[in-house]
């Protein structure tokens, strides 16, 4: 690219309808507010309903024109998910993009969702995964009445690269490492990403899948979770100082407007920050993948282990 990707660059977005999870802080909330700035309707998917509340008012302060508004979803209740999903289709609109942006770092200790499952495998993965497949028939909704292809846009993290599928440990119910446990959900998301689009692509339809990361950004996953006042307090003193060195959380938010907006993104494709080991940086372009991302093998087994999780078959 000849110059850096901005937001200036988004063509205007009047006319869809986008959600986004997670948008009450951080990424997810510059990917929101700068989709509403475009023309969009935006929906901020949020699990606190009181933080969510204050995100909403901040945006509509920052964007007086804004068409948004908040929901309720906690990614770690497939009941949440379900519920969510329902009223959302309960609307009968179009789904023009959908950003599963949501997530939970690297607990101290083996946390559990509503349903059971590991934390972060629970929220990053599955709880993403049945909020996909319940969405679908607004996404193809959104392919039959739109010229432009509607979008699934899955955040994913270099730490991927790192991450590994421990099929018999899914859940670290025999043995819980925080980080390795964050590395296989990142990992997962981007498997999931990619075979979502191979499925798609069979289907013959016109929904996109594709993934982007934010290189090491300050956001809300370095100042909140299940931790002691002096960790938090560590926590936020590095988010602070990954922001000034590294990506702030608006410049963490470029790959995923890039990778939700761009009219040269391709199916299946991956996209990050292009400086310092894609750690940073302004421009964006495609990303990465580790090798272990592409084993349509594994993905296949992950796609089938989440469907028998979730109870969510897509269509």
């Amino acid at each position: 690219m000849s110059k850096p990707w901005n937001p200036g660059d988004i063509a205007p977005q009047t006319g869809r309808r986008v959600i986004v999870t997670g948008a009450n802080s951080g990424i997810g909330y510059h990917t929101a507010a700068i989709l509403a700035r475009h023309g969009a309707e935006v929906v901020l998917a949020c699990r606190d309903e009181g933080r969510g509340a204050s995100a909403l008012a901040r945006l509509r302060g920052e964007v007086p024109t804004a068409q948004a508004q908040l929901a309720q979803l906690d990614l770690a209740s497939l009941a949440s998910v379900r519920a969510f999903a329902d009223r959302e289709l309960a609307l009968r609109k179009p789904l023009h993009l959908l950003v599963n942006n949501a997530g939970v770092m690297a607990p101290p200790r083996r946390l559990e969702t509503a349903d059971g499952f590991e934390l972060q495998f629970g929220t990053n993965v599955l709880g993403h995964f049945a909020l996909t497949g319940l969405l679908l028939p607004a996404l193809e909704m959104a392919a039959d009445s739109s010229l432009e292809r509607p979008r699934v846009v899955t955040i994913a993290s270099i730490a991927h690269k790192q991450g590994r599928l421990d099929f018999d440990n899914l859940q670290a119910t025999r043995r819980y490492r925080p980080m390795f446990a964050y590395r296989q959900s990142k990992l997962a998301n981007l498997m999931f990403a990619f075979e979502l689009d191979r499925r798609l692509r069979a289907a013959q339809s016109r929904v996109m899948s594709v993934a982007a990361h934010p290189g090491v950004a300050n956001t809300n996953l370095f100042r909140s979770g299940d931790h002691s006042p002096a960790n938090r307090a560590a926590r936020a003193a590095l988010g602070g100082f990954i922001g000034a060195v590294l990506n702030s959380d608006l410049a963490g938010a470029l790959p995923t407007l890039y990778a939700a907006t761009a009219p040269g993104v391709v199916d299946g494709g991956y996209y990050g920050p292009l400086g310092l080991f894609e750690a940073r940086g302004q421009r964006v372009g495609p990303a990465t993948v580790a090798s272990q991302a592409r084993d349509e093998a594994d993905a296949r087994r992950l796609w089938q282990a989440c469907e028998a999780l979730t109870g969510t078959a897509f269509r």
